[in-house]
């Protein structure tokens, strides 16, 4: 269990993300690894959480292009990348990731519509071949997202203001790339809390077990 890994926790706005990446933390401890790095996109260094604030803030006076938004988006996420989460592999530490590229996938090509092949040839020309080695999907209907999202009580940010219909075709679009990818497991996000959790641990130790043989 020495070698380094990098695992994404994905979902609509509300899905449970910061509590499924504690237990994903919880049950990574208890197999002895704790030599962990914890993230997040966009953001997770000093330029790609400016570009975050740039992202997820509304512009009364320079609306964001949804192009504009995904190339921010990739710019931040590379940053990340290579200043960030491939350093620290290589140093031997495994990598818990809020978000990754199926944000941009799910939320730009399904929500806005962007065309699958640009977003493949930005990413691919960007990122290579490099990818997560293990993801979990939290999905969660968008009106319990949304719900969820106005339970917070605080700010709602550009991205969650964004209509019923966008997360729908990006709810949509996640669940058509998890749905063939042996690397991503589906988790049921209206469920209570514990029994994601109990969820999130019963997949992570089999992809452990599996992985250690």
């Amino acid at each position: 269990m020495n070698n380094s890994r990098f695992i994404v926790v994905e979902g609509l706005e509300g899905a449970g993300k910061t509590c499924a990446i504690k237990q994903v933390i919880t049950t990574l401890r208890s197999y002895g690894i704790t030599d962990v790095v914890v993230t997040r996109e966009p953001g997770g260094t000093p330029l790609a959480e400016k570009l975050r604030k740039i992202i997820i803030d509304s512009a009364e006076d320079d609306v964001i292009t949804e192009y504009t938004e995904l190339l921010l988006l990739y710019a931040a996420r590379v940053q990340l990348v290579e200043s960030v989460i491939k350093p620290a592999l290589k140093r031997g530490y495994w990598v818990v990731s809020d978000r990754h590229d199926l944000s941009s996938q799910a939320y730009q090509g399904g929500g806005r519509g962007i065309n699958k092949k640009l977003l493949k040839t930005i990413r691919d020309a960007v990122l290579g071949n490099f990818y997560p080695d293990f993801t979990i999907y939290l999905d969660l209907p968008p009106t319990k997202s949304r719900d969820r999202v106005l339970m917070r009580g605080s700010k709602i940010d550009r991205i969650e203001a964004e209509s019923l219909l966008f997360f729908q075709r990006t709810r949509a679009r996640y669940q058509e790339l998890v749905a063939d990818n042996p690397s991503i497991v589906t988790i049921d996000a209206k469920q209570p809390l514990e029994q994601c959790s109990a969820a999130i641990h019963d997949h992570i130790v089999q992809w452990l077990s599996s992985n250690s043989q």
